[in-house]
């Protein structure tokens, strides 16, 4: 039986654009199954200690931005330090439209990344449905059905599951992931994730936590 990835993250993550190529190649290496989840950082961090980038001192978002410089080099993927329409105007809708394709088995891993990769490299607002639409149709995706579908009552259920499993699992960034008992957070982090299905083998992860 194939391992379950569970990912917490947020459609404006820089961390999670970083981390997304590593993560599925884990995944493939691993024939791991991978569900996003994401969620809203705002109703879910601050009950479990998160704060919000531009709400945070001045050195640590001074630092947050070195270390998007020292990662984006390290890794050798584009990245705007400061890109024009970062935080979104709203990053939820965005994270529905993922929840809706994966809801449809469609590729939600790559429409993910497309997401993340038109805020912090191509300067796109993905808070412009029409935005979301163009990404998903340059992606094979029908577009204006998964805009629709970021409102479906299947959706939005989804979306509330989401948030209230992280704020139960004390998630307070992103991405978060869990598999089994292994609980890690951030990009640079995955190499446990790498390490733990190495180790489980083709064995299932425990019951979750």
């Amino acid at each position: 039986m194939a391992e379950t990835i569970h990912c917490f993250y947020t459609l404006s993550s820089p961390w999670m654009y970083l981390g997304g190529p590593a993560l599925a190649d884990i995944v493939r290496r691993h024939r791991a199954t991978l569900l996003l989840k994401p969620y809203d950082f705002l109703a879910v961090v601050p009950d479990n200690g998160g704060v919000p980038l531009r709400t945070r001192p001045r050195a640590r978002q001074d630092y947050h931005a070195l270390e998007l410089d020292r990662w984006r080099r390290f890794l050798g993927l584009p990245l705007n330090l400061r890109p024009r329409f970062y935080p979104p105007e709203d990053q939820r809708p965005a994270g529905r439209m993922v929840i809706a394709a994966q809801t449809q088995g469609l590729d939600a891993m790559r429409l993910s990344h497309a997401i993340l990769r038109a805020l912090w490299v191509e300067e796109r607002d993905i808070a412009d449905p029409a935005v979301r639409a163009a990404i998903a149709e340059e992606n094979g995706m029908d577009g204006a059905a998964l805009v629709a579908a970021e409102e479906a009552p299947q959706t939005l259920a989804a979306w509330e599951a989401n948030n209230a499993e992280a704020r139960a699992r004390g998630v307070f960034g992103s991405p978060t992931i869990f598999c089994g008992e292994l609980w890690i957070w951030g990009q640079d982090r995955l190499f446990f994730l790498d390490q733990h299905l190495a180790r489980k083998g083709e064995r299932p992860c425990s019951r979750l936590r």
